[in-house]
């Protein structure tokens, strides 16, 4: 618990059998999170005999590999039904320190941020850990497009490391969104969309060869993703069409985006 609120760390697995263990002793202790959720999406490894043994876990399996995304909307459904008032996601591959969880969970307790980033991109770290250099320019790159069409401006869209108030996940149609990596990007396109602020803090980060990651071509795929949801968005805010992503009627709760 924080402040009274209940906190449950999630973390979408694939193939994390030799990072797991580490990441999940890290998240633990700080002392501030009630559950650990670990939604395993086909692992050909161990990942879910190591989570079944790991304490304050509830383990989920898909039978067959889904996709990111589709993990995703089952570690956000998870925790939801697990009474969750703040809910962060963590990969299991410990490319993103658990370090920063109480920073994270305390912006979002606080009432000041709906949803956290831990940015790669804030205070340099990015290169320092290890981020290929073409990946590097992709991401600055793909970030001002996005920025540029959505008015938003955050540092980056890309990481993998949020957390989320819980009304907030409860009002997002994270069913409408894709299955495959460009959920990431789709999601903040729609706490966009209700007004939600977002916040970042400075994330350091670390390649190495456990960590997971994504090839050229999906990446590419991924990129042209994204820039599709930020021209959906614009042509929303026009009143052209219609999307389940970014309905008619946004947020009461905090407004509609500038």
């Amino acid at each position: 618990m924080f402040q009274d609120k209940r906190v449950v760390v999630v973390m979408p697995a694939y193939n994390a059998a030799s990072t797991l263990l580490a990441t999940h002793r890290e998240v633990l202790g700080w002392g501030i999170v009630d559950l650990v959720i670990v939604v395993d999406d086909s692992s050909g490894d161990e990942t879910v005999a190591i989570a079944r043994e790991l304490p304050q876990t509830l383990v989920h399996v898909h039978e067959r590999n889904r996709g990111y995304g589709a993990n995703q909307k089952s570690c956000f459904r998870l925790a939801l039904e697990e009474g969750a008032d703040i809910v962060v996601m963590v990969h299991p591959d410990y490319q993103y320190t658990p370090k920063l969880l109480p920073a994270m969970v305390g912006l979002v307790a606080s009432g000041l941020y709906p949803c956290i980033l831990g940015s790669r991109i804030l205070g340099g770290g990015a290169l320092r850990g290890g981020m290929p250099l073409w990946k590097y320019v992709a991401n600055r790159g793909l970030t001002f497009v996005q920025n540029l069409l959505m008015g938003a401006k955050l540092s980056e869209f890309h990481t993998g490391y949020r957390a989320f108030s819980r009304q907030l996940l409860e009002e997002l149609p994270l069913e409408a969104n894709s299955d495959d990596f460009v959920f990431d990007a789709q999601v903040l396109a729609e706490v966009l969309w209700a007004g939600a602020p977002i916040g970042e803090v400075s994330c350091p980060t670390k390649y190495f060869p456990e960590a997971s990651s994504i090839g050229l071509g999906r990446s590419l795929r991924y990129g042209l993703g994204c820039l599709w949801t930020a021209f959906e968005y614009r042509s929303r805010r026009a009143g052209l069409g219609s999307s389940e992503r970014f309905p008619d009627s946004r947020s009461l709760s905090w407004g509609s985006p500038e």
